[in-house]
């Protein structure tokens, strides 16, 4: 009941957010009509550019958001990582498909396609958010179908197929497309604003409104599917059996982890050395798997994998969580017959009947390692070869740099020394003589000739102390938690035995064998005990004069001292390797091609809405009629008015018109007020009579 609730509720979240999506698209038209009709308005004295820019720079959160129901809404399109497998090239493979299917009770996939990620999966390209069935294509990948055992296969199929079994495709198909439309809007949002520095003002709100609405249908619908793949994985126990279901689980895991260590610990790191790319990554792989110093690693990440919580953002349960389900079921009845009875092992010469041919291999390996920086395929037993190769002499690149620097430091301490310097011994420079000098020689080319002579000559402290500081982690072998303080001749010994070895690989009369957890195992000539030749360079560094003792041997072995070594083509191959993201310097957020190419289209969105509709709203304003006013009525001049009165045939030059007359008004009495009486004044004091 809490399930079915859930599922309810977010089949309505869903519902409510195609409806916001439409509201958007609904509003954003709404201002647009609305920008139209004020630019044409007569009384505008300009036009609106601020709706304008608003509209412009909203295009594209609206157009990536209706992008992102679309893409949800309408069947998924064929994967281009993937290749098809017809029945003609796998016939076994096809007809245990069908028999699962038929022993689940649903109908088989119409296609099957091989990927290269470790996981399997059935998908339905069904329209309407995928309640209308639809076609079924079954994605195998291919680590599974080269590393799993026959029996374990078949569960993981049959895992698959159950969930159609149980009708969970409906529920599951609107879920996940559900959360892909919320996640491909919240991507629209972040290319819109990563390419318009104007969306990306405002971008902020619209992306924590939608985490926190895919948050919330995350949480609703993850119980209901959960509880999904526990079914499925009892369909499967039922018809595969609970044993190889646990199984196809705990190998599933450390597959997992395990292909992505093969692909950033050998076939990167080589790719990029030498330029050279198996032509079936997947035999290599499986040939790491099944050598014997790789099981107590895998049984190391099975058990990891138990302990490992669930991801909060995935759909399936914890693997412990699984794994106690299936222990729980009952056990088959002692005389049942199992319906895929395990087969005896198989000869090591008869193919696996579920094997496929290698060409399916081979070209998913192209389109796993596309594009023309790839690097050069080689058939993947040589590539195994080189690897081994590769693993074992690369210490002594930083070797012949840190013999180098010695030297120089060496000769630049001799001349400034000046004349008094000591010379070399006779007997020194008898047995390291100059080099000849000829087409063929090569002054700065790495000979154990050059190492013995600075050991010789009390340089190996030096050599050592230099050579410690240009290790990496991962040329620090056999032993890469040993450090400088526990032994600074361990790993110059180390390199001097390497070069030894590689001078009597180069000779061919010795070889390297590949070792997936440590480096790589030198295989001498018949008589010699591996550990032999690692004996004689520790001595040689570790005991002053025993070089000439080495030299001996080596002469034995007919190793000659002064010989280089000879140089292998060496390439290098650019790109990322599939799930290594690219190395580069920038302030911007790293974006794939089909992103790069989204942004791109983002841009040019924007600029064409802008453009649009700022050239439509000034036509617009520009073309509309002037204002009008409220006029005063006035009485017409009639053209035949005459003078005087009246109207005749002549029409006066002019109109003339009568002086207005007013009705009698009475007089107002004007007031004036008196004038005071005048003022005489006479002298005080009379005047005097002249």
């Amino acid at each position: 009941m809490i399930a079915a609730a859930r599922a309810l509720l977010a089949l309505a979240l869903l519902a409510v957010f195609y409806a916001l999506v439409a509201a958007m698209v609904l509003l954003w038209g709404a201002f647009l009509a609305a920008a139209l009709w004020t630019a044409a308005e007569p009384g505008v004295q300009t036009p609106p550019m601020s709706v304008v820019t608003a509209c412009a720079a909203f295009a594209p959160i609206v157009f990536g958001m209706v992008w992102a129901v679309i893409r949800t809404a309408r069947p998924a399109v064929s994967r281009e990582d993937a290749v098809t497998v017809t029945r003609r090239g796998a016939p076994e493979l096809w007809r245990t498909v069908e028999e699962l299917a038929l022993a689940v009770g649903t109908r088989p996939p119409a296609r099957i396609r091989l990927t290269a990620e470790v996981n399997a999966a059935v998908t339905e390209d069904a329209p309407l958010l995928g309640l209308a069935p639809g076609r079924r294509v079954l994605y195998l990948g291919m680590p599974l179908l080269a590393c799993l055992s026959p029996a374990e296969l078949r569960a993981v199929l049959a895992h698959e197929l159950g969930h159609f079994s149980r009708r969970h495709s409906r529920f599951g198909a609107v879920a996940h497309r559900g959360a892909a439309g919320l996640d491909a809007a919240r991507q629209a949002i972040q290319e819109a604003s990563a390419a318009n520095h104007l969306v990306r003002l405002y971008a902020g709100w619209p992306l924590l409104l939608l985490g926190l609405y895919t948050r919330v249908f995350r949480w609703l619908t993850r119980p209901v599917r959960r509880r999904q793949e526990l079914e499925a994985d009892r369909e499967a126990a039922r018809v595969a059996g609970p044993g190889a279901m646990a199984d196809a689980l705990r190998s599933t895991a450390a597959l997992e982890a395990a292909w992505q260590e093969f692909l950033a610990d050998f076939l990167a790191p080589m790719r990029r050395a030498t330029g050279r790319i198996p032509d079936d990554p997947f035999r290599a792989f499986a040939h790491m798997v099944e050598a014997p110093e790789v099981r107590e690693p895998l049984a190391v990440l099975r058990a990891r994998a138990v302990e490992r919580p669930a991801d909060p953002d995935d759909a399936h349960p914890a693997l412990a969580t699984r794994l106690e389900r299936l222990a729980r079921l009952p056990a088959p009845e002692p005389g049942a017959e199992p319906l895929f009875p395990d087969a005896p092992s198989p000869d090591p010469l008869t193919p696996d009947p579920l094997s496929l041919q290698p060409r399916y291999a081979v070209a998913l390996g192209r389109v796993m390692l596309s594009g023309p920086n790839a690097g050069k395929r080689v058939p993947w037993r040589d590539w195994l070869t080189e690897l081994a190769e590769y693993r074992a002499t690369r210490i002594l690149t930083p070797l012949a740099e840190v013999v180098r620097g010695v030297e120089e430091a060496e000769g630049a301490g001799h001349q400034k020394a000046g004349p008094e310097a000591v010379p070399i011994g006779e007997p020194e420079a008898e047995r390291f003589p100059e080099p000849e000098a000829g087409p063929a020689a090569q002054p700065d080319a790495l000979t154990v000739q050059r190492v013995l002579r600075l050991l010789d000559g009390g340089r190996r402290m030096p050599l050592a102390r230099a050579l410690n500081s240009r290790l990496s982690h991962g040329e620090r072998t056999p032993h890469p938690e040993q450090t400088e303080r526990d032994d600074p001749l361990g790993f110059l010994a180390d390199a001097l035995a390497v070069l030894i070895g590689a001078q009597l690989v180069a000779r061919g009369t010795a070889y390297w064998a590949m070792n997936w957890t440590g480096p790589s195992i030198l295989v001498p000539p018949d008589g010699i005990a591996p550990e032999t030749i690692r004996t004689w360079a520790d001595t040689a560094v570790r005991l002053p004069g025993q070089t000439q003792r080495l030299g001996l041997h080596l002469a034995a072995l007919g190793v000659d001292e002064r010989a280089p070594l000879p140089c292998p083509a060496r390439g290098t191959a650019d790109g990322p390797m599939p799930g290594e993201k690219a190395r580069r310097i920038s302030i911007t957020p790293e974006v794939t091609g089909p992103a790069r190419r989204r942004i791109v289209a983002v841009g040019a969105l924007a600029l064409t809405v802008l453009v649009v509709m700022t050239g439509w709203t000034f036509a617009l304003w520009a073309n509309k009629d002037e204002p009008s006013y409220p006029r005063i009525p006035v009485t017409r001049w009639n053209d035949r008015y005459q003078p005087g009165g009246g109207t005749g045939t002549d029409p006066a030059p002019y109109p003339t018109y009568q002086r207005p007359t007013f009705p009698d008004r009475q007089t107002i009495p004007t007031y004036q007020p008196p004038l005071p009486p005048p003022i005489h004044i006479e002298p005080v004091i009379p005047r005097s009579a002249p």
